[in-house]
């Protein structure tokens, strides 16, 4: 079995005794046909999906990300099918705050109830008694947006209270909505759009860094619209590498806070973002990947 040690090192979270390899794995793929952008019901192969999460946690990931509103129910059915019982040290972090419409869109679900009704679903379809860390989304579908959350968030600290949830975190937000939301409730860790080219929260991440709170990116190649680099093209093809590794093994020599959950359904892939881990960039191609961002913003 591949160590953690070997899959970036490990991290703990503040305030507990989650400890979790630096590269986990994100859910998010298995709902849907692949290509579908929607993450919408059932996948093609459901003995595929199964097969790429046991490999995950065969390989030494003990952090998975997912949530409820991925196909809807989809995904957390997937998990349980495939990991239960799980094993003592497999962390799932999850999120609410949206919901599915019948057109596959992702309205808000934010209200006191829906935030209650989306942690019984989790907990229902995971086949858990307790959630170890449940992320509040807010914002957009990249970028944090102004706008109130104290109602879902005193409904999560509630639900902790009552031993249904270990730890919150939050998701698409400001260091504002950050420090807001600490006074109302222990915020563990943030998941925020981050990549290459798209540097905003850098100074984000490093005062997250101070407070040895762990910064979760997604969407680390771009998202559904990868990013398309000649520099990151050319840096892969002299480390034998491919652009996705190099976009996150940079990440992890971003800042040792940032904890790395690349999806995908196919357990080649998966094999090849789990080799990235083990990619050394020199500070020289650090510089180079450093410029991308530059480059993006100008």
């Amino acid at each position: 079995m591949t160590k953690r040690s070997d899959l970036g090192g490990t991290f703990i979270f503040p305030g507990s005794s989650i400890t979790v390899g630096r590269t986990g794995y994100g859910a998010m793929q298995l709902a849907g046909k692949d290509g579908d952008k929607r993450v919408w019901g059932p996948p093609l192969d459901v003995p595929g999906a199964i097969a790429v999460l046991r490999e995950a946690v065969a390989s030494g990931v003990n952090h998975i990300d997912t949530s409820d509103f991925y196909g809807p129910h989809v995904t957390n059915q997937i998990i349980k099918q495939a990991l239960h019982p799980y094993p003592d040290d497999l962390v799932i972090v999850t999120k609410v705050g949206a919901r599915r419409a019948s057109d596959g869109s992702w309205p808000h679900a934010r209200s006191r109830q829906e935030i209650i009704n989306a942690v019984h679903d989790n907990l229902r379809n995971l086949g858990l008694d307790r959630l170890d860390v449940v992320n509040l989304r807010l914002g957009g579908l990249s970028e944090p947006t102004d706008e109130p959350f104290e109602e879902p968030l005193t409904a999560l600290a509630e639900l902790k209270q009552q031993g249904l949830i270990r730890h919150i975190g939050l998701s698409t937000v400001s260091p504002q909505q950050f420090a807001t939301a600490q006074t109302i409730a222990e915020i563990v860790c943030i998941q925020n759009l981050y990549n290459l080219a798209h540097r905003g929260d850098d100074a984000f991440i490093d005062s997250l860094a101070a407070l040895g709170i762990p910064y979760v990116p997604y969407f680390p190649l771009g998202g559904f619209s990868p990013l398309q680099s000649s520099k990151l093209s050319g840096v892969a093809a002299a480390l034998g590498a491919t652009p996705m590794q190099v976009a996150l093994a940079w990440l992890l020599h971003r800042s040792p806070n940032i904890l790395l959950i690349p999806g995908t359904s196919s357990v080649e892939h998966l094999r090849e973002n789990l080799r990235a881990a083990t990619l050394q960039l020199s500070p020289e191609v650090i510089a180079q990947l450093d410029s991308i961002g530059t480059d993006e913003s100008s």
